[in-house]
């Protein structure tokens, strides 16, 4: 089977590397790819948003299965027009994908059918917006209503960043059309967690929870970034969070699609905050996390084709997924300036033998003149498995120390909220 992952991050290399060791695939594309992920796949220079172009692509090389990685090419419906096309594709509809395209929709179906998140307000009016909150003050969590990489959540602690950021989204645009709506919601207190699943529709079969680190800098300070880092198992994902998130959100949310009309297939993502009281809906992605995807998939035993074609065949009840009993950590290395402006095409030394059980995800790198050089804000994903998340955590860091480029920075603190849970 040829298979083609569309995208060229840090997720799609961990898809590329997982999907690569099954024994039914023969070969594997990726567009458009990366100077790491072109070590292990095909790269043909299609962008991922460019539906037509991947079609065309697909037809023409017979490609066998299409896993689909971020979220634009999902919200424009490629999976829709591969469907048609009578191609073999992994991702939920585009009407399926608009819980992550559209945060007023999500919200709005969760208030439907009593999923539990924060209290919100929907604005189209930046007048009205920074009106409410001056009545109802801050802290508070304002978020552009569409698509912006991740960074168009802005958590205010006060008055005037909230307005500030009422300010970005609406007036002057700094995340495009997705600030045509903003949401403000209630700030949420807890600590956060990832949890994903697989569903075919009918069936929903989690992933081990993973947590997130999107704050720029330690100690969860700083801008929003699109992940600086991830580790799973999160202990702070309990035996009764589980059983909450399954009860209350994750099968509630699949069949609350389902009853709107958006069949959800897919991986479907919820980023959660626990208190005392259990699970509350952060947000829903509509495929695998970046970098929650990288631990994540390292720990996976089960051929990631053979979970695909399940659920694509709605069989995915049938299977068991398998987890290795480790856990995994990622540390994002970025440019510097990340997430705001930064420069490209700094070199990389260091790649060569990171380590036993650990792995180089390439983000955002290009190859020039013999050099693999940065070509993003997220450059590169260095995962480590361990027997738990101390060992796993060791192993990241020291294969970090080997890397170098300039202006590289990182957090030094992923993982430490579960070594405190652990304690």
């Amino acid at each position: 089977m040829r298979v083609l992952v569309v995208g060229g991050g840090g997720r799609e290399h961990a898809l590329v590397w997982k999907l690569k060791q099954s024994p039914r695939v023969t070969k594997v594309y990726c567009a458009p790819g990366n100077a790491g992920i072109a070590r292990d796949a095909d790269c043909i220079h299609i962008k991922a948003e460019d539906v037509q172009g991947l079609l065309n692509f697909a037809l023409k090389n017979e490609i066998g299965l299409t896993v689909v990685g971020p979220e634009a090419p999902l919200n424009a419906g490629i999976v829709d027009r591969f469907e048609a096309a009578g191609l073999k594709i992994f991702g939920p509809s585009q009407a399926a994908a608009e819980i992550e395209g559209s945060k007023v929709l999500s919200k709005e179906i969760m208030a439907r059918y009593g999923i539990p998140t924060a209290s919100y307000a929907v604005f189209t009016d930046p007048a009205e917006a920074a009106s409410y909150i001056k009545r109802t003050g801050a802290p508070c969590v304002v978020k552009a209503d569409g698509l912006a990489a991740g960074k168009g959540v802005i958590v205010a602690l006060d008055e005037e960043s909230a307005l500030d950021a009422v300010r970005s989204i609406m007036v002057d645009k700094d995340f495009g059309a997705a600030g045509e709506r903003l949401v403000v919601e209630e700030r949420l207190s807890g600590e956060e967690v990832s949890i994903l699943a697989f569903t075919d529709g009918v069936s929903v079969v989690p992933m081990i929870a993973s947590q997130d680190h999107k704050r720029a800098y330690d100690n969860d300070e700083g801008p929003n970034t699109g992940g600086m880092g991830a580790y799973a198992p999160a202990p702070v994902y309990t035996a009764d969070v589980h059983r909450k998130t399954m009860e209350e959100i994750l099968i509630p949310m699949v069949q609350a699609m389902n009853n709107e009309g958006r069949t959800y297939r897919g991986v479907i993502y919820a980023g959660l905050m626990v208190d005392e009281n259990g699970p509350k809906v952060l947000e829903f992605n509509a495929r695998f996390g970046d970098p929650e995807a990288q631990p994540v998939l390292m720990l996976l035993e089960t051929d990631l084709v053979d979970i695909i074609e399940a659920i694509l065949e709605k069989r995915l009840g049938q299977i068991e997924i398998k987890w290795k009993e480790q856990a995994a950590v990622c540390v994002v290395l970025a440019s510097g300036g990340y997430p705001g402006s930064y420069e490209k095409g700094k070199v990389i030394k260091g790649l060569e033998n990171p380590g036993g059980e650990v792995l180089v995800f390439h983000a955002g790198t290009a190859a020039k003149d013999g050099d693999i050089v940065t070509a993003g804000g997220r450059v590169l994903g260095v995962t480590a498995a361990g027997s738990d998340i101390p060992s796993a955590i060791e192993r990241a860091y020291a294969a970090v120390e080997k890397i170098h480029f300039d202006g590289m920075h990182y957090r030094h603190d992923v993982g430490r909220k579960a070594l405190e849970r652990l304690k």
